[in-house]
């Protein structure tokens, strides 16, 4: 299991064998804290994997964690420092240890799923949190699949309630969860409209979506098209403007947009959850949780051809700053992954 407390380690041949290159910060901040250090390597507790990682996933769970907000977050994480230095969540990899109580995987399996601080040669991930890696994907397509994919697996299905012929909106289609929700959105049989930026619409024409709107030039409020249900991810529309997009009973699920209060970062999550008993819409949320049943709906999915991840480029270890950089500016198309 990983130290709660962790200290970056120095290099020397003594500690070599039982430490691993990372990427870590040891304070709270920007892309500008985060460096390659060494740090002493994990060893999986009785319902853990230990993962030789090949690849991980960046999204904005690690920028979070990363600056330390919202401040609610650094009560599980640290309150005046990370507990963990090492970033990252998302993982894909070859077992080389397991637990005791691990049943499911053995040494040698090529695997995917959701640990922490995965930015590194080896992880230690929950078998609970844990699937076989989809037989036609590379180290770097599977590292970009879980939070991503299981958010938009989620918020459409379970929360959202799609349905075959409904017209769904997704905002931020561009995005890492967008780019799946709208590949999922379509396998569920509904008619799917996007944003994105300018630069951005070609993606989300290319990933299925039946309509596309440039969300510097069009309104999806505007009256013209009315949604059975919208995924926000990106923007923070106000509830208003999301309830003027909505047909009388539509849903509404929240599970994204920044700058939504330093301390909680839901103000308009709660917002929503406050209003929606009082009115037909429904407008909701969740937390999204990672867990193996998920991944391996998206195994099939993905090994019949229905999903696939949208990864525009990968980056080593030396270089994840400067991914991060591109994807809080939103310059990523898709997804980013970090290489090993």
């Amino acid at each position: 299991m990983v130290a709660e407390d962790q200290h970056v380690s120095t290099d020397s041949p003594a500690t070599a064998e039982r430490t691993m290159r990372a990427v870590v910060r040891e304070e709270y901040g920007e892309a500008d804290v985060v460096r390659v250090a060494r740090v002493a390597r994990p060893e999986p507790g009785d319902g853990e994997v230990l993962v030789r990682v090949h690849a991980a996933g960046l999204d904005r769970g690690v920028w979070h964690l990363m600056a330390g907000l919202p401040y609610a977050a650094r009560l599980v994480f640290g309150l005046r420092r990370p507990k963990n230095p090492v970033l990252g969540a998302d993982v894909a990899g070859t077992v080389v240890a397991v637990g005791r109580a691990v049943t499911r995987f053995a040494v040698g399996e090529e695997v995917y799923g959701f640990g922490a601080g995965t930015f590194a040669e080896y992880a230690v991930v929950p078998e609970k949190s844990l699937a076989r890696k989809p037989a036609n994907l590379t180290f770097e397509q599977a590292a970009v699949v879980p939070v991503s994919a299981v958010t938009a697996l989620k918020g459409l299905r379970d929360v959202g309630r799609v349905r075959a012929g409904q017209q769904v909106l997704i905002t931020g289609a561009s995005g890492g969860v967008g780019s799946y929700a709208v590949q999922l959105a379509k396998a569920f049989g509904a008619e799917v409209t996007g944003t994105a930026s300018t630069a951005k619409l070609d993606l989300v024409q290319s990933l299925g979506a039946d309509h596309v709107l440039d969300r510097t030039a069009q309104d999806f409020a505007d009256g013209s098209r009315r949604y059975d249900l919208i995924l926000d991810i990106a923007g923070n529309p106000s509830l208003a403007r999301l309830r003027r997009a909505l047909t009388p009973t539509g849903t509404a699920v929240i599970t994204g947009g920044e700058g939504n209060g330093k301390l909680t970062g839901m103000r308009r999550q709660l917002a929503a959850l406050a209003l929606s008993p009082f009115v037909r819409q429904r407008l909701t949320t969740f937390v999204g949780t990672v867990r193996s049943a998920e991944l391996e709906e998206l195994t099939d999915l993905i090994e019949a051809g229905t999903v696939t991840p949208s990864l525009e480029r990968t980056y080593p270890l030396e270089q994840a700053p400067e991914a991060i950089r591109r994807l809080v500016a939103g310059e990523v198309r898709g997804k980013v992954a970090i290489t090993v």
